[in-house]
C-alpha cells in the first residue's frame, strides 16, 4: 500500500510543470552547451584566420561574424539534441550520461526531436546569410555527426572516433567559409587537420577513463576492443601526425606554427613519459586535461593573433 502511494506521488510529481530555471538547465543539457561553446571557439579560429589572410577588418564583416556565430551554435546544438535522442539506450547504462534529460524523461522525445529539427533548420538558414558555403559545411557536419557517427559507427566499429572527428573538424570550415570561398589555403587546411587529429588522443583518453561503462554499453571504443597498448601506440601515431600538421602554418605565421608545434610536441612527450611512469587511469586523465588546454590555448592564440592582425594589416 505504501509503495503504491509513493508511486502515485512520484507520477504526480513528474507530471508537474518544470520550473523555469530547471527548464533552462534541461535544454542546456539536451543541446550540450559545453560542446557548443568549445566548437564555437573552433569556428571563430577559422573565421578570424580568414579575416587575417584576406586582409579584411572584422568591422566590415560584422554581419557575417554574427550570422556565423548564431547559425553554427544552433546547428551544433541540434546535433547534440539528435545525439541525445538516439543514444538514450546507451546513455542509460553509463554513469557519465545516465542523468541526461532524454534518459530521465525530463525532456520528452517528441520535444527533443522538434527542438533538434527547429534548431537545425534555423541554424542552416542563418548560416546561409553569412554565406551559402558556410551553410553547406554546417549541413555536412550535422549529417556526418548524426548518421555515419551516431547512428552507425559509434555502435559498430573501433573507428567510430575517426569518423566522428570529421564532423568535429567542420566548425573551422564554417567560420572560414563565412568570410572566404578559398578552402584550399594552407591555413584552413591546417586548422581542419589539427581538429581531426586532436580528437583521437582526446577521446581515447576519455574511453580509457570510462572503459567499464563503454564495455557495459557495448560501445566498441578502441581501448575496450583492442586494449591499452594498442590505444597508446595509436595515440602516439596521431600525435606525430599532429606535429606534422603544425608546419602547414609556416607560410602564414611562424608564431602560430611554433605555438602549434610546441603544444603538439609537448603532448607527445607527455604521452610517452607518462605512459611509462603513471597508472593507466592517471595517464588517461593527464592526457585528457592536456588535450583541453592544448586546443583552447592554441585556438585562442590564433583568434587573438588574427583579429589583431586584421585590424592593423
Amino acid at each position: 500500500m505504501r509503495s503504491s502511494v509513493k508511486t502515485d506521488k512520484s507520477i504526480k510529481e513528474s507530471s508537474l510543470p518544470i520550473p523555469k530555471q530547471a527548464l533552462s538547465k534541461v535544454l542546456a543539457e539536451t543541446i550540450k552547451t559545453g560542446i557548443v561553446k568549445s566548437n564555437v571557439i573552433a569556428m571563430f579560429a577559422g573565421l578570424a584566420l580568414a579575416l587575417y589572410v584576406n586582409g579584411i577588418s572584422p568591422l566590415t564583416k560584422l554581419p557575417e561574424v554574427i550570422f556565423a556565430l548564431i547559425g553554427s551554435s544552433l546547428v551544433i546544438g541540434a546535433a547534440g539534441a539528435f545525439n541525445n535522442l538516439y543514444d538514450r539506450d546507451i546513455d542509460a547504462i553509463m554513469d557519465r550520461t545516465k542523468n541526461r534529460p532524454t534518459v530521465t524523461g525530463r525532456m520528452e522525445l517528441k520535444s527533443t526531436l522538434t527542438l533538434g529539427i527547429s534548431m537545425a533548420l534555423l541554424g542552416l538558414i542563418i548560416l546561409a546569410l553569412a554565406s551559402p558555403l558556410a551553410a553547406v559545411f554546417g549541413l555536412i557536419g550535422l549529417f556526418i555527426y548524426v548518421v555515419p557517427y551516431t547512428m552507425w559507427s559509434k555502435r559498430k566499429t573501433i573507428y567510430n572516433t575517426e569518423i566522428g572527428s570529421l564532423s568535429g573538424a567542420v566548425p573551422p570550415l564554417i567560420g572560414w567559409a563565412a568570410i572566404s570561398p578559398n578552402m584550399l589555403h594552407p591555413g584552413i587546411i591546417g586548422l581542419f587537420l589539427i581538429m581531426v587529429l586532436w580528437q583521437m588522443p582526446h577521446f581515447y583518453a576519455i574511453a580509457i577513463r570510462r572503459h567499464d561503462e563503454y564495455k557495459a554499453a557495448s560501445v566498441p571504443m578502441l581501448p575496450v576492443v583492442k586494449g591499452l597498448r594498442r590505444t597508446y601506440i595509436q595515440t602516439n601515431i596521431y600525435l606525430v601526425a599532429l606535429i606534422g600538421a603544425s608546419f602547414l602554418f609556416a607560410s602564414l605565421s611562424i608564431g602560430i606554427m611554433m605555438a602549434a608545434l610546441f603544444f603538439s610536441t609537448a603532448w607527445l612527450v607527455l604521452s610517452i613519459v607518462g605512459y611509462r611512469k603513471m597508472s593507466p587511469e592517471k595517464w588517461a586523465k593527464t592526457m585528457f586535461i592536456f588535450s583541453l588546454n592544448h586546443l583552447t590555448i592554441l585556438f585562442v592564440t590564433i583568434i587573438l593573433y588574427s583579429f589583431v592582425g586584421s585590424f592593423f594589416k
